[in-house]
């Protein structure tokens, strides 16, 4: 059984280009990338993607950090419970206390500019793929 999950690289590691060390971490896990795009967010997308944030006191912070450059969305695939693979590979949101091995404790500086979203459950999945991937 196979199983999908959505990845964004946020603006801070396409900006440290970091989107290859990323990327490449996924695939010696073989976990296959079956879409990928570079992309500007708007606020419309941002309001879908981040729905349960909306009205949040540190909302408007994170859509002018996710819409200050392009990110890399990614619908990346392996056997079950594929989301919380690559949960474990992202290491904690905060990256001085992520475990070093992972995305964020190895290459991870600030807890609000932390490199990599990925989808936290199997649900959470399929709604973010809707959003930045309909046709799949």
């Amino acid at each position: 059984m196979s199983d999908r999950t959505l990845v964004l690289l946020k603006p801070d590691a396409v900006e440290r280009k970091l989107v290859g060390e990323v990327v490449s971490r996924f695939e010696a896990k073989n976990l296959d990338i079956v879409a990928m795009e570079l992309r500007q967010l708007d606020a419309d997308t941002l309001a879908r993607h981040y729905e349960e944030h909306v009205g949040k006191g540190f909302y408007d912070d994170l859509v002018a950090f996710m819409s200050r450059g392009p990110v890399v969305a990614m619908v990346v695939e392996g056997p079950e419970d594929t989301w919380e693979v690559v949960r474990k590979m992202m290491g904690a949101t905060n990256p001085r206390t992520a475990e070093p091995g992972t995305i964020r404790g190895d290459l991870g500086i600030l807890f609000t500019e932390n490199l990599v979203h990925g989808s936290d459950s199997l649900a959470s999945a399929e709604r973010e793929i809707g959003i930045f991937f309909p046709n799949l």
